[in-house]
Order: C-alpha cells, then structure tokens, then sequence
C-alpha cells in the first residue's frame, strides 16, 4: 500500500494490550519522534469483534498477543496460561484475527505473519530462498506429517539425525521445544523446559529440566503432535566462555540493526530460560579470527529478513556453527524485537536508537512495503 498523500499529521496505531512493555515501548518511541501518541487497539477488542479498522493515514504495527490471561483464552481455550498445548487452536484464531483488521498503511503484514507463525513454512521459504538453514524433514509444502513420537523417531532414523530440535510447528519462546539427543546402547536425553504434570499435561517452566527416559519424553511429543510439529537438524554451535552461543539480530527495513549475543550451559539459549547475555565484540572478533566478515554474518539476517519484505522488523534467531566461520538462520521471529535499553550497531543507521526507534523512524522515511515475493505453497493448516 502506497503512503498516504495527505499534507495532515503522521498517525500511528498499534494492535497489542494496552500496558504491556511491547507496546509501551513502541508508544514512547512515537512520541519520542515528536509524534502524537500511537491510537491502541487491545487484541481484546478485536477478538470480541472480530476484526478493526484504521484510517487510510494511520500506520498500523501488529504487535504480539500473549502476556494477557483473556487474549490467551480466547486465542488458545484454556484459562491456565501456564499450558503448552493449544498452539494449532492459538494459531487458527490468530490468522483468522489477523483477516479481520482493515485499512491503514501496514507496518507488518498479515499474509507474513501466518508464515512467520508457522515454522515448517517459514523454513520452507528461507531454504527455498537459499537462506542457510538446519535441515528438516517437516518444512516446506511436502513436509513430513509428525503424528507422534514414533514418527519422531523414524524421521531421526530416516535422515541419519542422532540430534534433533522438536518445536510446536506454531510456538514461540522455545514453549514446548526438546532438544532431543540419542547415544550408544539406546541412551536418549531430551532437554526442555515442559513439566510433564502426573496427570500428562504439559506446562510451560522458567526451569530447564532434563528427561532420560524416553516413555516421559514419547508422553510430551505425542500431547503436542495434534497441534503440529517441525524437526530440524541440532547444528552443535560456537561457544562464547565455555556456553553455546547463537546471536539475536534486529532487521529493520532491511537492514540489521540490533544485535545480542545470548548464551547458556543449555541447548535453549532464551534468556527467560536461564541464558545470559554474551559478549558481541567477542563474537565479532571470533567471526573474523576464522577468516569470515561480520558484515558477511548480519547479511545472512538480511538475506532471510528480505524473505519477508512487507514486515518493517523482524528478529531472527542465528546460529553460529563451531569455529565461528559459518552460520544458520533457526528462526524468524515477527515479535522478535523485544531488546530493551538497546541501541543501533555501528553503522546500522540506527546508532543511538532502540529497536522501536529505529522502527518508526524507518517507517517514516519509507513506509510503502514492496509486493511479497512469490511463494511455493502455503502454510500448514
């Protein structure tokens, strides 16, 4: 959509709950440009009737349901926020609120945000793109369907995957994830942070827990395999002060603009989970020791960002191969932008800048979104 004409002031407006750190972010920021203070729409608001509409002149940035026990309700069916299972039903409800809002000059588009929210199609089209990316059975349009852990185990047979990544094809926050690793003499350990509840109902733990037996382990792949299921290849990373370490990169309109280094003594780096921040001049001068360039490394996140050109940000997830020579995009996150007191890289353009300064004022000097790129298939129902 072409920006608006109009000589009268620039308006924002922004989908999200009203008070949560997201959006009170994104609001400071406008109004730190000089601009009036973003129109708030609540997910509430929408949900209940079903759908919203902005001006022609307003700039509208979706922003992240969750952290709202009702909205999580409505979008997953449970009154406990605390569980895993429900991401096919959150999913479903999400989409189809996303076709309910009209009008405005979009700030981040529908169409990727279905893609985005599902991993099996978002890895599709970064490996379609060329963006390197860990092998997986389950992505793209004729990805393998995973009923249970058996076909869990068939697939990691099939593909000679002895360690593997389970994630909730629709999950975000690593909710649900097993890092799942088989040895010698049928030993196999899965490394997550789902409590498997004695009644077999799976919550979400700010602690990383460790199963050894792999009945526990069939017990949670099986209660989340109805809401769909994406395997990829465990890619063993670089290391930042004996921790795995892998880089979460801000793009901005193309361009990457903020970056963090998470690490952790755990497969699951998040920094909820127990992950640190790392050390990104570290990670700079470790990159060029092996003989790569660091612009070289933020070009991946551009390449797989440019995958997604109607969305003014994304977060992407990279994962840096041993040595520090190579990297893997994990994943594209749309909410991914939540990197609070940070500023711009330099040279990004947006020194000085947080990730929700840097987007306005990318949205105010070029606010059209280019025509999304031609896509084999859909996302998986």
């Amino acid at each position: 959509m072409a920006p608006p004409s109009s000589p009268t002031p620039v308006r924002f407006a922004v989908v999200g709950n009203p008070g949560n750190r997201r959006v009170s972010l994104f609001v400071d920021a406008v109004r730190a440009a000089g601009l009036p203070g973003p129109r708030v729409v609540p997910w509430l608001d929408v949900l209940r009737a079903r759908g919203a509409d902005f001006a022609d002149d307003e700039f509208v940035r979706i922003d992240s349901p969750g952290e709202h026990p009702e909205v999580d309700r409505l979008l997953r069916g449970t009154l406990d926020p605390t569980r895993v299972e429900g991401s096919g039903r959150w999913y479903a409800g999400f989409t189809t609120a996303l076709r309910g809002l009209r009008g405005g000059v979009r700030l981040t588009d529908t169409d990727d945000l279905a893609v985005l929210f599902d991993k099996r199609a978002c890895h599709g089209v970064l490996a379609t793109a060329g963006v390197p990316v860990p092998a997986s059975p389950t992505s793209g349009p004729n990805g393998a369907t995973v009923g249970g852990w058996d076909d869990v185990r068939a697939l990691m047979r099939e593909h000679r995957m002895p360690r593997v990544f389970v994630k909730p094809a629709h999950g975000s926050s690593a909710s649900g994830v097993l890092a799942v690793e088989t040895g010698g003499g049928g030993r196999i350990r899965a490394t997550t942070s789902v409590e498997l509840a004695p009644n077999g109902r799976l919550h979400n733990s700010l602690k990383v827990r460790r199963y050894d037996r792999e009945q526990d382990i069939a017990v949670i792949v099986d209660a989340l395999a109805p809401d769909g299921l994406h395997l990829e290849r465990w890619l063993p990373k670089a290391s930042q002060q004996g921790r795995a370490a892998d880089l979460r990169v801000v793009v901005v309109a193309g361009r990457a603009t903020h970056a963090v280094v998470r690490t952790s003594r755990s497969p699951l780096t998040n920094l909820h989970l127990g992950g640190s921040r790392g050390d990104l001049d570290t990670a700079r001068r470790a990159v060029e020791a092996a003989g790569a360039r660091w612009s070289d490394v933020l070009g991946v996140c551009e390449r797989a960002a440019a995958c997604f050109p109607r969305t003014l940000c994304v977060g992407v997830d990279l994962l840096p191969a041993v040595g520090w020579r190579r990297a893997f995009v994990g994943e594209v996150n749309a909410f991914g932008d939540l990197l609070p007191r940070l500023t711009g890289l330099p040279g990004s353009g947006s020194e000085g800048l947080d990730t929700y300064g840097a987007q306005v004022a990318a949205a105010l000097r070029a606010p059209a979104r280019p025509a999304s790129p031609a896509r084999t298939g859909t996302p998986h129902a």
